[in-house]
């Protein structure tokens, strides 16, 4: 069992990445949406509106309890591909925010199945 003030900090943690996450994918989809390109430009346009469609998809299941798991998991396969994609172009802005992102989510999920654990194990014990 966590002590009440570091389950906060990770309430914390997860509620601000989680937001944040989700106003910069809306972000990036609706400035996206609206440069307009050919070409080469214009399937890195198609590759930004997919992925951060999928990115507030995911940001949302993040944040409702229920889905918290698979919303992490998304974001996390979302962020990898996104690094992926900007390490391919040779474009090392904004990776550092990347992994900021995609550790404060990996730090939520490793919370979430700890309890989910210490929840299984309590449940096997009392029956």
């Amino acid at each position: 069992m966590r002590a009440p003030r570091t389950q906060f900090a990770i309430r914390c943690l997860h509620w601000t990445v989680g937001l944040v996450v989700l106003l910069e994918s809306i972000q990036t989809f609706y400035f996206a949406h609206s440069v307009h390109g050919a070409g080469h430009a214009g399937t890195l346009i198609a590759i930004r509106l997919v992925l951060s469609a999928c990115e507030i998809v995911a940001a949302l299941l993040f944040l409702i309890p229920a889905s918290s798991i698979a919303g992490g998991v998304g974001l996390l396969v979302i962020f990898g591909l996104a690094m992926a994609i900007h390490a391919l172009h040779a474009d090392f802005r904004g990776l550092d925010v990347l992994v900021l992102y995609g550790v404060a989510v990996y730090v939520s999920l490793a919370d979430r199945w700890e309890s989910r654990a210490g929840a299984a194990r309590v449940s096997t014990h009392v029956g």
